[in-house]
């Protein structure tokens, strides 16, 4: 007999099946399931896990089968990030599964639990407990040792503690709990990510003219309680986060939530003690350097409504906040916010605003950098443009030198890595207590290793790249897989001749040895993904050279933004010409963007700032516009030739990537799904020839890509995924889809 069904789910399994499933509700189960809710599910005599897409009073097909348990007894699915799911699914060609992937964290879909410790606490008064103690003092001496700890603690102590106080077992402390004398229960703890630095409670600052206009608009939005995205354009130390800070606070006046997107939350120990100084303990932070425990436990401190305020980087976006009524994403333009290792290829900024329109929420978008499309969306009046030209309070604007390096190469009569006025300059901050940083966006000692011989540099074995040499470990690695050789080789591995390989190229290494070998005295600090490999390690480092404990601070990009640091008054870019060298149609905006932000951690104090920008291009229109901080004759002239070529904001961009261990083989299919693509978009979208990726190999996996242009990103999901599922994929190649990539080039 065919079981019938008063109620039917849709489910999106955790599988390769991108389309719903249905299946029927048993009675004891319709009172409680819920869309968004996690269920275990038959499927082709196996057990299956999925989310409840949709409740439904009839199927789609029959017969059903019935669900066979709830497995998460809350909702990890709101509605407004259901309606983003779909919006994504659609927009970004990516299955609901992978989607949802990303929604809800591991923590929440495998094993993970709250965690609790046993917690002792007296069930008698202090009185009546040192009472008993005198009378049995003299016979029980190990009961004796827990009551006299007992006796000091104020509420309770945990179980581990009184042990390790008592040096004794658990045998007293349970006979005390069965006499009626201590209580023995379970306590939750809260695995928080928040460390226990100090930090002073700090109130609203006053807002100057440009920042209050900026906030008042803001504030509109806020209290009206509708859609609008804001974006603040407010050169670096404008004040722009005192205007997040106050939106806030706006915002928890009206009981609502909101979530503070950061571009790597490893780079924000300062951000999050000016929010726990303002805001206490209604923050809940993620990020992907958080333990499985501390995800879980701050997920549901967000979706319990305990924690108003989720600061985040970029899958944030997804957090379950109740009430949302602000999302601000700090460093808009940031490349950080979009996923491009796998699918779906999100940006979180768009994320931000598409989510913001679903729940009526006012959206900020901040930057002393907007990206083109950004500011575009402003001057159009899609985005209410809020413009902050002046420094807040005291400071002022650096001065800014631009050093033509080619001269430099000659006085030394040879290579350098500092010029007479960088060296003078740090000299000179050394001297009088202050602090320089130094940028180069190059990690290791030297780039590479070069056989005179041949000229062929010695390259990873599975990647398309050169080798890059780390002194401290006396190691070539690559950087793409971290394949490595040790201790380097003596024979070029091309030619096996024995011609003295040579090393070529700077990293930030040389650059410390090579400032102490002329500072001698001078005391540095350095950070890059060598430096701040273990959790903690990046705030750590940060921390020290805020509290004055080095002259110098050398770095990445990790460096380049979001730092207040007053007591740096020179700041200056090594190397600014690698960025604009790139194959990238992004590639002045990037170079633009990253000059700009490094020199605006200069001068952020009382005193006087100094930027030196080392280039080999001094006429390069986008270092002067940089040097600067003119952004607007900046935007102005790139605007132009992206509009001339039709490229973003123009049009709308998809990147078709193809990789497999067969060369020949992802060329040749590439080719044929570009051929067969061209048929079916209409006229108004070009397709550019298939090319290699910048780095064609990666892992043993060869990389080609083309790039189609059009008026919207739809029209190619809809023909892409249609011969995806018309053509039966060649073994070991994968294709990647990625809308509005950040970089054409790798």
């Amino acid at each position: 007999m065919v079981k019938t069904y008063r109620q039917f789910a849709a489910v999106v399994l955790e599988l390769s099946i991108d389309k719903t499933l249905d299946y029927g509700v048993p009675d004891e189960l319709i009172a409680t399931l819920q869309p968004g809710m996690r269920v275990e599910v038959p499927l082709r005599g196996k057990l299956q896990n999925g989310y409840v897409i949709a409740l439904k009073e009839k199927p789609d097909f029959t017969p059903v089968k019935p669900i066979h348990q709830i497995l998460s007894s809350v909702e990890l699915i709101t509605q407004d990030l259901f309606q983003l799911a779909l919006w994504m699914a659609r927009y970004y060609c990516a299955p609901l599964r992978q989607i949802f992937k990303v929604m809800v964290p591991s923590s929440l879909r495998g094993t993970t639990s709250i965690k609790e410790q046993l917690y002792v606490t007296r069930n008698k008064t202090r009185d009546q407990i040192a009472d008993y103690c005198c009378k049995i003092r003299s016979t029980q001496a190990a009961q004796v040792k827990v009551l006299d700890v007992m006796l000091q603690v104020t509420k309770g102590i945990f179980l581990s503690e009184l042990l390790e106080s008592t040096q004794g077992s658990k045998s007293p402390i349970d006979t005390l709990v069965k006499k009626g004398f201590l209580n023995l229960a379970p306590l939750q703890i809260d695995r928080s990510p928040l460390d226990n630095q100090e930090y002073f409670k700090s109130k609203p600052k006053k807002l100057n003219e440009e920042q209050k206009e900026a906030f008042d608009l803001i504030a509109k939005s806020i209290d009206s309680e509708l859609f609008v995205t804001h974006l603040v354009h407010g050169v670096t130390g404008s004040g722009k986060t005192e205007i997040y800070l106050q939106a806030i606070e706006r915002t928890l006046q009206k009981n609502k939530s909101s979530i503070m997107l950061v571009p790597e939350i490893a780079l924000t120990g300062q951000t999050i003690e000016r929010f726990r100084s303002r805001f206490e303990g209604n923050i809940a932070i993620l990020h992907h350097r958080l333990s499985q425990g501390e995800r879980f436990d701050e997920w549901h401190k967000i979706q319990r409504g305990e924690a108003k305020i989720v600061i985040g980087a970029r899958s944030a976006v997804f957090s379950p906040t109740v009430n949302l009524g602000l999302i601000i994403v700090d460093e808009e333009h940031e490349s950080s916010y979009k996923q491009s290792e796998e699918a779906p290829c999100y940006h979180a900024r768009d994320m931000a605003v598409m989510r913001g329109k679903l729940t009526q929420s006012t959206v900020i978008l901040g930057s002393a950098t907007p990206s083109l499309e950004s500011y575009y969306n402003a001057k159009s009046g899609k985005y209410q443009l809020n413009s902050l030209l002046k420094r807040a309070a005291s400071a002022s604007m650096p001065s800014v030198k631009i050093i033509e390096m080619k001269s430099e190469y000659a006085k030394a009569k040879g290579f350098t890595n500092f010029s007479d006025a960088l060296l003078s300059g740090i000299k000179k901050r050394q001297a009088a207590g202050e602090q320089t940083i130094l940028f180069l966006n190059r990690r290791g000692y030297h780039t590479s290793l070069l056989c005179q011989g041949c000229g062929v540099a010695v390259r990873c074995t599975q990647c398309d790249l050169a080798l890059t040499f780390h002194k401290g470990d006396s190691a070539l690695r690559c950087h793409l897989c971290n394949y490595e050789i040790a201790p380097p080789p003596k024979t070029c591995p091309s030619c096996k001749r024995e011609d003295p390989l040579k090393f070529k190229g700077v990293g930030t290494e040389q650059i410390e040895k090579s400032l102490h070998a002329i500072f001698p005295d001078i005391r540095t600090l350095r950070i890059d993904a060598d430096t701040t490999r273990h959790k903690g390690s990046h705030q750590q480092l940060l921390r020290e050279f805020a509290t004055g404990k080095a002259d110098v601070l050398i770095g990445t990009q990790m460096i380049a933004k979001g730092l207040h640091l007053p007591q740096v008054t020179l700041v200056a870019v090594l190397n600014s010409d690698t960025t604009l060298n790139l194959p990238d149609f992004r590639a002045s905006e990037m170079a633009f963007q990253l000059i700009t932000q490094v020199s605006g951690r200069s001068g952020r104090g009382t005193m006087e700032g100094e930027v030196l920008i080392q280039t080999c291009m001094p006429e390069n229109q986008t270092i002067l516009y940089a040097s600067k901080t003119d952004f607007c004759s900046f935007y102005e002239e790139e605007i132009a030739v992206r509009k001339l070529f039709n490229y973003p904001p123009f049009s709308q961009m998809v990147k078709v990537g193809f990789s497999g261990l067969d060369e020949a083989l992802v060329l040749s299919f590439a080719e044929h799904m570009r051929g067969k693509l061209v048929t079916l978009l209409p006229e108004t979208f070009e397709t550019n020839p298939t090319v290699p990726c910048g780095y064609t190999k990666i892992k043993n996996r060869y990389r080609f890509q083309f790039l189609v242009r059009g008026p919207s990103v739809y029209p190619v999901g809809r023909a892409l995924e249609a011969m995806v599922q018309a053509i039966k994929l060649p073994k070991d190649v994968q294709i990647a889809i990625d809308v509005n990539p950040t970089s054409t080039y790798f």
